[in-house]
């Protein structure tokens, strides 16, 4: 197995460590534009490997020839928001980024299945799609993983129990319109809206979907990248073992949900081939009306592309 994580930022990199010492393919290759960059974060988690005890070589690129032959490519390329930027400045901005990473990518590595990291995320989804030819199943959004897991670590905080025995979904596009499904959120099996009250699962479901924008406000100068490698690492062993794990992933429509023709998080079988399944659980009329708002936006934004 080896694996390939485009983009050596702290997302990238520390997918690129969780790869590593979860010794999930016995070669990885960490590529960035930067020169030094990628070699020497290479080389450091490398040198690491003695230690953890696990057996995989790690390289560092500013080019792409060396991730040629790759079953994973993980794609986190791209640059933050900035003070003054507009998200569609953002969006066009990180397409061209996306568009000419998956470009290389599939000239060197063309059976690879591509999970895309970077944001807007379903968006990013819907080019690397398109500019690979890749059939769906093969580009694969990570997006409901991470979301999934901020609701579970809020329910867990509020309740004050086990992260463990806390089970959730959210579905939609990643962003303000992003739908928890409290009806489908659990612990130890008990939904949880028989353990709150509607204001404080409300209360919950808003923090989900400012998630993000939490981190960012302590950080100032970073963003989030512990709970998104771990959720990009979810996606990459599911597939790696050949788990068929059910995870929130934004897909290509073909209606399902009845959407089509966009990209938006649902629950998917992930698997040695990518998404092997479409799971269409049962939406109550808010529930189906909130995730048709989800995808409209992303329609909406996929339509202002500059490709």
């Amino acid at each position: 197995m080896k694996i390939t994580v485009i983009g050596a930022g702290n997302v990238g990199a520390t997918t690129a460590q969780r790869i590593v010492d979860r010794e999930l393919a016995n070669e990885v290759v960490l590529v960035d534009v930067l020169e030094g960059v990628p070699q020497g974060k290479a080389l450091d988690m490398y040198e690491a490997t003695p230690v953890e005890m696990t057996d995989a070589r790690v390289t560092g690129s500013n080019g792409y020839v060396e991730t040629a032959g790759s079953d994973i490519v993980v794609l986190t390329a791209g640059i933050p928001r900035k003070p003054g930027m507009s998200r569609d400045d953002l969006m066009n901005t990180n397409s061209g980024i996306m568009k000419a990473c998956t470009e290389s990518v599939v000239k060197h590595s063309p059976r690879a299945i591509l999970v895309t990291v970077a944001n807007p995320l379903d968006v990013m989804t819907y080019v690397a799609m398109k500019v690979s030819g890749f059939d769906r199943t093969r580009v694969i959004g990570m997006a409901g993983v991470l979301d999934t897991a901020r609701f579970r670590t809020f329910i867990a905080m509020e309740l004050k129990v086990s992260v463990e025995d806390v089970t959730a979904f959210v579905l939609g596009g990643h962003g303000d319109s992003m739908v928890p499904l409290p009806r489908y959120s659990t612990v130890a099996g008990i939904p949880i809206t028989e353990l709150m009250s509607p204001e404080t699962i409300e209360r919950l479901v808003k923090r989900t979907r400012d998630g993000g924008i939490e981190i960012v406000n302590f950080l100032k100068t970073g963003s989030a990248y512990y709970a998104p490698s771990s959720a990009t690492v979810a996606m990459v062993e599911s597939i790696v073992k050949d788990k068929k794990r059910i995870l929130p992933c934004a897909v290509y429509l073909k209606g399902e949900y009845g959407i089509n023709d966009t990209v938006v998080g649902v629950p998917v079988k992930l698997g040695a081939n990518g998404v092997e399944d479409i799971v269409q659980i049962k939406l109550n009329a808010d529930e189906q009306a909130a995730l048709n708002k989800s995808a409209n936006d992303v329609k909406q934004s996929i339509a202002k592309l500059v490709l």
